[in-house]
């Protein structure tokens, strides 16, 4: 039966953010630079110089917030604006030809922000003329100044880690002294084109480097011609461009120039487009063939084409029409006229872009337009059924039994369904069939098989060698949440810690889901998850006794991987953790609490980071760790942050507060360095503490005289602490007003006695006092040290 194209609608880009103005940048410029995010949540729209704001678009799909950028002068807009492959959320690069970067991300919540700043050209004279990103690397052409050598190519890796949780490493040099190339980078390898301004010996040259493999194929798709070097940044390897042409014969051949109309990377390699309606097919391996011709006898240089690939189908995009051909002949397939020429080609996305989204949204191409987001595909057959699930349940048991059978004969499903030995898939099967009434069980089954199918298309692209890295972000979503649905026993502990070895940034992506964390306005995570998946994330620490040494406990392992990735938000994961606890499951149980699990995965005590360490232990809110932690800022001499760490416990910690007031009163009472910070020690004072207390508190630290004190301290010594900064804390120790019953303080009627101190005594002349005028008087001295003077007067 002969296959019909469809041309469906998925969206009618009312449910992305910004939609109106992305449909009017989409309607007025043709030539608008267009980008898609791996996952396909996120589109980004970047106007050329001059155009009307906002000149960058990102429109997100769903819930996400959008971003929105404008630069009045057209030398201050960006040379360009890339999607880089970072799991765990989408991120952003802004280019410029000046060789400024700045890295955008969404961080943990919907809202974009800029992450990290950089130059590319940090010697200040050279500038950008290309960039492309494939697997989280970014690739970029510069042009080097006068004498320096024409133009090179540099990459740099996008890295985990800092504040900001993303971060570019150091520059690896390419290619030098080589002519400007056009950058242009598939999910696994990077492209680089002749430009109009290519060298003439060169200009029917084309190179493609695939990151990971370490290889670099110069071809000359003209001249039949491709040779392989090694080229491995991290094995220190560089080319001169001119020596690396010179090792392969026949390639300095003049040949014809490439004379491209258009390009486009696809993952069977790139497409190239020339005047004359002709597609070339450059592959990774150096492979060069024509897929076919267009209709149209030639194409000007006005006139826009877009190109793209899927399941063996070349499409075309010409103005307002669309051709379909076969990539294996040629022969052209179908042809459609669309209403309008404003069309983009957008390759299907890596991961669904929702959840339930149908597999087969993922095996066409998605055409964009200002009328909606559409995608192409092909109609199936009318005969054609997918498998059952019953069919699938018995294909499954039949690989399970072979494999733990010593049968030499191959077992087949129809004995399954017929040999009664076997009744578990059969039992499974009549679930499914509805021969039994419906129960939640068969809801979870169909699901479970849902996911088995699609785990094995996935499997199916990775030995293909389709989109790697996207099938393997996705093989770590699907297999974290499959894990954390599960009892975490010892295998299936042991299986989660693999994964996370393997795919640190796609497993906490997936566990971000699973969790369903999000930033509150304060600064601290929320979560909207249930209370089973936090008890198995937190209550698996007996798990650990059936598992291999070496095998980390659910929790630890996601302190472990957020500390590596973004340890900004660790404390506060930590304190989410402990609000989300319940008795026995680790947080209110009998074992260690979780903060101390979480300095465990820090390292041994003195090698952690000692602000995360603080961090941790002040949130824990235990009296122990927070008394330590603000130990350890009075040592750090951090004297604001230790009171604001006591005022943040509030009255309902008294006893916790009162023991922090006295361990900063005895660093008062030493030294004057916490006198700039007295009212914060005055707000932190306990109010049933009295003055005489005070006074005995300071009393027990202040330091010791070896000689008899003076009105002024030595040059270069401490001040000593005077009454005049102890009157503050005598007063907020005070009752609130004067009391009217007994003075229960010696020094009570010194402080509250605010009234005029009594006038000073008139000074006369002094008169001497006779001998007989005095009255009796009691002379003493002491005994044994001359006589003793007695009474003069009379006796009675």
């Amino acid at each position: 039966m002969k296959r019909g194209a469809s041309l469906r609608l998925l969206s009618d880009l009312s449910d992305f953010s910004c939609a109106a103005q992305f449909r009017e940048l989409l309607a007025r410029d043709a030539a608008i630079r267009l980008r898609c995010s791996a996952d396909g949540r996120h589109l980004l729209l970047l106007s050329g110089p001059g155009a009307p704001a906002p000149q960058l678009l990102v429109a997100a799909r769903g819930s996400g917030a959008g971003l929105e950028r404008a630069w009045p002068e057209a030398r201050a807009a960006p040379l360009d604006a890339i999607f880089l492959s970072w799991p765990a959320r989408p991120a952003l690069a802004l280019v410029w030809e000046s060789g400024l970067v700045e890295l955008w991300g969404t961080d943990l919540g919907p809202a974009w922000r800029r992450l990290h700043t950089t130059e590319l050209c940090p010697h200040g004279a050279a500038r950008v003329a290309a960039a492309a990103a494939p697997r989280g690397r970014l690739v970029w052409c510069e042009e080097r100044p006068d004498g320096a050598g024409g133009h090179r190519v540099c990459v740099r890796t996008l890295e985990p880690g800092g504040e900001t949780g993303v971060r570019l490493g150091r520059t690896h040099v390419l290619l030098h002294h080589c002519p400007p190339f056009r950058l242009l980078a598939s999910r696994k390898d990077v492209f680089l084109g002749p430009t109009a301004s290519a060298w003439p010996g060169a200009a029917h040259i084309l190179l493609t480097w695939n990151p990971s493999k370490g290889k670099v194929m110069v071809t000359a798709p003209r001249l039949g011609l491709s040779y392989s070097k090694s080229l491995n940044p991290k094995q220190g390897d560089t080319w001169d461009f001119r020596t690396l042409l010179r090792g392969f014969p026949g390639l300095l051949y003049p040949g014809e120039p490439l004379a491209v109309h258009t390009w486009a990377p696809t993952p069977q390699g790139l497409l190239l487009l020339d005047s004359r309606g002709t597609i070339i097919l450059v592959q990774a391996h150096g492979g060069t063939r024509t897929v076919g011709a267009l209709q149209e006898a030639s194409i000007g240089l006005e006139s826009t084409a877009a190109l793209g690939a899927f399941n063996g189908t070349l499409a075309c995009v010409l103005g307002s029409t669309l051709e379909l051909l076969d990539m294996s002949t040629g022969r052209l397939l179908e042809r459609k006229v669309l209403s309008t020429d404003r069309v983009h080609l957008l390759e299907p996305p890596a991961l669904a872009m929702k959840d339930g989204e149908e597999l087969e949204t993922r095996r066409g191409l998605r055409l964009l337009s200002a009328l909606g987001l559409f995608h192409v595909g092909w109609e199936a057959p009318q005969s054609f059924e997918l498998p059952s699930a019953t069919d699938l349940v018995f294909e499954e048991a039949c690989g399970y039994y072979q494999r733990r059978s010593l049968r030499g004969a191959q077992l087949t499903p129809e004995e399954l369904r017929h040999n009664s030995m076997f009744q578990a898939p059969q039992a499974l099967a009549s679930i499914l069939q509805g021969h039994l009434s419906p129960s939640a069980l068969l809801t979870i089954l169909r699901v479970e098989l849902r996911d088995y199918q699609g785990l094995e298309q996935l499997k199916a692209q990775l030995v293909a060698g389709e989109e790697e890295e996207a099938v393997w972000t996705e093989l770590a979503h699907q297999e974290v949440a499959r894990l954390l649905r599960t009892e975490l026993t010892g295998e299936q502990l042991a299986q989660l810690n693999t994964v996370f070895q393997a795919l640190p940034s796609a497993a906490w992506g997936a566990t971000l889901r699973a969790l369903q964390l999000q930033p509150d306005g304060n600064g601290r995570l929320s979560s909207q998850a249930p209370t089973d998946v936090w008890k198995k994330v937190l209550g698996a620490t007996a798990a650990i006794k059936e598992a291999p040494s070496g095998i980390l406990p659910a929790f630890e392992l996601l302190c472990q991987c957020l500390y590596r990735l973004e340890p900004q938000w660790l404390p506060s994961f930590v304190e989410l953790a402990q609000q989300q606890g319940g008795p026995g499951w680790g947080a209110g149980g009998p074992g260690l609490p979780l903060y101390r699990r979480a300095l465990a995965v820090l390292g041994e005590e003195g090698t952690r980071p000692e602000a995360l360490e603080i961090e941790l232990l002040l949130g824990s809110r235990r009296p122990k760790a927070v008394l330590q932690a603000v130990g350890q800022l009075v040592q750090k001499e951090q004297w604001e942050q230790a009171l604001e760490a006591g005022l943040a416990l509030g009255p309902s910690s008294p006893l916790l507060r009162s023991e922090i007031f006295k361990l900063l009163l005895a660093e008062f009472a030493r030294h004057r360095q916490l006198d700039a910070h007295l009212p914060l020690l005055c707000c932190l004072c306990p109010p049933e503490l009295t003055p005489d207390e005070l006074l005995l508190l300071l009393r027990a630290h202040l330091p010791d005289e070896g000689a008899p004190p003076t009105p002024f301290p030595e040059p270069g010594a401490e001040p000593p602490l005077t009454l005049g900064l102890l009157r503050t804390l005598l007063e907020q120790t005070a009752a609130e007003g004067r009391p009217s019953g007994p003075v229960l303080s010696l020094y009570e009627d010194i402080l509250w006695d605010l009234r005029t101190p009594p006038p000073t005594p008139p000074r006369g002349p002094v008169t001497t006092l006779q001998a007989a005028e005095q009255p009796a008087l009691e002379a003493w001295a002491p005994l044994g040290q001359g006589p003793c003077v007695t009474d003069t007067g009379s006796h009675l």
